[in-house]
C-alpha cells in the first residue's frame, strides 16, 4: 500500500512540478521589452561561394559595387518611430488585396512591407482591429521582406537598393492579377519584379535582369527579412519563438537572445527555407528548392529602436549574357501558421518540411494525431470543445481493458481496507512489519498495489499532447466553448474570489481560480474518495492536498485543457462507481 501510494504522489508531483515550471518560470526568458528597431535594409553578405568573395556583415553594409547596392546606411536606417500611416505615406505604393489578407508594397525599395491579416482579430471580439503582421521601415515595429541582386565586390554596377524608385504595371496585387516593378540603372541594365500571390498567405517574386550592354554581368540573387526592436515573446520553453528554418531537411532554431550573443549564424542548404516565427503568425523566405543557396541569421545593436534582427538568403551566381536576359524566382510566406495550410505548401509546393513552422515538440508523433483528430471531430460536432469531450471519451474506449483491470485491483483494494486498518492497528509500533503483512494480505488476494497507477499514467502523455496543441496551434486560437468560455486556448476568465462576476472587482491574477478548474478539483476530489486511503497517515494529508494543487495550478492553464481533464475525470468516476457497485462494494 505505501509503495503504491508513493508512486503515485510521485507522479502527480512530478506532473505539477513540469507544468508548474512551464508556467511560473517559463517567463523568466521573456524578451525585454525596447522600443522598437529599424536598422538598415541590407543585401546578404557573400559566403565564399564560387565568383562571390565574402563581405561585411549585411546589417552593416550591402555587399556589392559602389552602385544604389552599395551601403544601404542613410537607407531605411535612421528613421525615427512615428504611427504607421506616416510611415506608410512615405512612398508610392501597390495594394495588396487577395481577400485573405491586404496591405501594400513600397515603390521605394520594392519592399513587401505593409500586411494585415483580414481573418484574424487581435481579441475574440471580431469588432476589434485585425492582425497587422508585417509594418514598413519607420513605423513602431518595423518588419518586411525585400529581394534583389547583388554584384563582385569592386564592381562598379548600380543596383537597385532601399531607396530605388520603382515603376508599377498598375492595379492591385490579387490572386488573380500579378504586379511588374521597373528600374533601369542607366547603365544598360533593365530590372524587373514581378510579385503575384494565392489566395492565402503565398508570395512569388520572379526577378528578371535584361542586359543591353556588350559584356556579360555575373549577379547573385538574394531574399531578406527583417525586424527591427525585440519583440515581446510569451518566453515559454514549451514554444519556439524567434528565428528558424529547415536545412538540408533539419529544423533549426534560434532565440534573439542566441542571435545576440553570436551575431550572426550561417548555414548552407539545398532546399528549405528561413524566416522568423511568433506564436500563431510567420514569415518564412522559400529559395528556389532546387538551388544551393547561403542562408544566415543576423543581428546588428544600434539605432532608434535599439536591436535588428535579419534573416536572408543568398543564391549562387547567375550570369546575364550580353543582350541577353537571366531570372530568378523566389517565394515569401506571410501569414497565419494553419495546419492543414503549410501541409499543402509543403506537399504540393514541395516546401521542404514546411510543417515544422509550427512548434510539435518532440512528441510531434502524439502531438500531431491528436491535432488531426479534434479538428475532424470538430468539423463534425462544430465546436473544438465538444471535439475535446468526444476525443476524451474515445481515447477512455480505446483504453477502457486496461483502465478496468486497474480499477478493479482498486476496488479489491477498497474491500480489503477493514482487515488492512487491524493489521494497522495490530502492528502500529513496528512498521515494518506493517508494511509486510499488508503485502501478504495483496499477495493472497492476488492484487498488484501499483495497478491503480495506471490511469494515471494514461493520462499524462494525453495531457502534454492535448496542452501542446491547445497552446501553438492557431485553430485553437479563439475558439469559443459554451457559456463563458469564448477561448479555448485562453485560461478560465471567471474567479470564485468575485464570486464569478457577481463582485464588481477584478482579483489579482494570483487569485484567478475559474468555475472549471473548481469543478476539474471537485472531480478529482470525489474520485480520490472512491480509492484506498494511504495506510501512512502523513500521505494521506498530502494525498488530500491534491485536488486543491492541482485546482490552483490549472487556473492559469487553457480553459480546453481544463475541461478535457474534468470529463476525463468524470468518466473515471462514473467508470469506478460502476464497478464497485457491481463488485458490492460500498462507494
Amino acid at each position: 500500500m505505501s509503495e503504491q501510494k508513493n508512486l503515485i504522489i510521485a507522479i502527480a508531483i512530478s506532473v505539477a512540478i513540469l507544468f508548474g515550471f512551464q508556467f511560473f518560470f517559463g517567463t523568466s526568458e521573456l524578451a525585454k521589452k525596447h522600443p522598437a528597431t529599424p536598422a538598415q535594409t541590407a543585401a546578404p553578405a557573400k559566403t565564399g561561394m564560387a565568383g562571390a568573395p565574402a563581405t561585411a556583415p549585411a546589417t552593416e553594409v550591402a555587399p556589392g559595387g559602389n552602385g544604389a547596392g552599395a551601403s544601404f546606411a542613410g537607407g531605411t536606417s535612421g528613421l525615427s518611430p512615428q504611427a504607421l500611416p506616416a510611415a506608410l505615406a512615405r512612398s508610392g505604393r501597390v495594394k495588396i488585396d487577395n481577400g485573405t489578407v491586404s496591405g501594400s508594397i513600397s515603390l521605394e525599395g520594392a519592399r513587401i512591407d505593409h500586411l494585415r491579416l483580414l481573418d484574424y482579430h487581435e481579441t475574440v471580439s471580431n469588432k476589434s482591429p485585425v492582425i497587422t503582421l508585417l509594418e514598413p521601415p519607420g513605423s513602431p515595429h518595423p518588419y518586411y521582406a525585400s529581394f534583389g541582386w547583388t554584384d563582385n565586390a569592386g564592381n562598379k554596377i548600380a543596383l537597385p537598393g532601399p531607396n530605388t524608385k520603382w515603376q508599377s504595371s498598375g492595379g492591385a496585387l490579387s490572386a488573380d492579377h500579378p504586379v511588374t516593378l521597373t528600374w533601369d540603372n542607366g547603365q544598360g541594365l533593365r530590372f524587373a519584379m514581378v510579385f503575384s500571390i494565392d489566395k492565402d498567405y503565398m508570395f512569388h517574386i520572379e526577378e528578371k535582369v535584361e542586359n543591353q550592354t556588350g559584356q556579360p554581368v555575373t549577379l547573385f540573387p538574394y531574399g531578406l527579412i527583417a525586424r527591427d526592436g525585440t519583440p515581446k515573446t510569451l518566453g515559454y520553453y514549451l514554444l519556439h519563438e524567434g528565428p528558424l528554418g529547415v536545412f538540408n531537411d533539419r529544423l533549426s532554431e534560434y532565440k534573439y537572445k542566441t542571435l545576440k550573443d553570436d551575431g550572426s549564424i550561417r548555414k548552407s542548404t539545398t532546399g528549405g527555407w528561413i524566416g522568423i516565427t511568433d506564436k500563431y503568425w510567420l514569415a518564412a523566405l522559400i529559395p528556389d528548392q532546387k538551388i544551393p543557396v547561403t542562408a544566415n541569421f543576423r543581428y546588428a545593436a544600434g539605432g532608434p529602436y535599439k536591436n535588428r534582427y535579419q534573416v536572408d538568403y543568398l543564391g549562387g551566381a547567375v550570369t546575364v549574357p550580353a543582350h541577353g536576359a537571366a531570372a530568378s524566382s523566389a517565394r515569401f510566406f506571410a501569414g497565419a501558421k494553419e495546419t492543414q495550410l503549410l501541409n499543402y505548401y509543403a506537399k504540393h509546393d514541395h516546401v521542404e518540411r514546411f510543417d515544422l513552422a509550427i512548434d510539435w515538440g518532440w512528441f510531434y508523433f502524439l502531438t500531431k494525431p491528436i491535432f488531426y483528430a479534434l479538428d475532424y471531430l470538430n468539423s463534425v460536432l462544430g465546436n473544438f470543445g465538444l471535439a475535446i469531450l468526444a476525443l476524451t471519451t474515445l481515447i477512455k474506449l480505446v483504453f477502457f481493458p486496461l483502465a478496468q483491470k486497474s480499477y478493479r485491483a482498486m476496488t479489491e483494494m477498497k474491500r480489503l481496507q477493514p482487515r488492512i486498518a487491524e493489521i494497522r492497528e495490530q502492528y502500529a509500533d513496528d512498521r515494518n512489519k506493517m508494511n509486510q503483512e499488508v503485502m501478504e494480505l495483496y499477495k493472497r488476494a492476488k492484487i498488484n498495489p501499483a495497478a491503480g497507477c495506471l490511469p494515471v499514467l494514461l493520462q499524462v502523455p494525453v495531457f502534454f499532447a492535448l496542452y501542446k496543441v491547445l497552446f501553438v496551434t492557431i485553430e485553437m486560437r479563439h475558439a469559443p466553448f459554451y457559456g463563458w468560455i469564448h477561448d479555448l486556448s485562453a485560461p478560465d476568465p471567471t474567479t470564485v474570489f468575485n464570486l464569478f462576476g457577481l463582485i464588481p472587482w477584478t482579483p489579482p491574477h494570483i487569485l484567478e481560480i475559474g468555475a472549471w478548474p473548481l469543478m476539474m478539483g471537485a472531480s478529482m476530489f470525489l474520485q480520490q474518495r472512491l480509492n484506498p486511503a494511504p495506510a501512512d497517515p502523513m500521505q494521506a494529508k498530502l494525498f488530500m492536498l491534491m485536488p486543491i494543487f492541482f485546482t490552483y495550478l490549472l487556473a492559469h492553464f487553457p480553459a480546453g485543457l481544463v475541461i478535457y481533464w474534468t470529463w476525463n475525470n468524470l468518466l473515471s468516476l462514473t467508470q469506478q462507481w460502476l464497478i464497485m457497485r457491481r463488485m458490492g462494494v460500498k462507494a
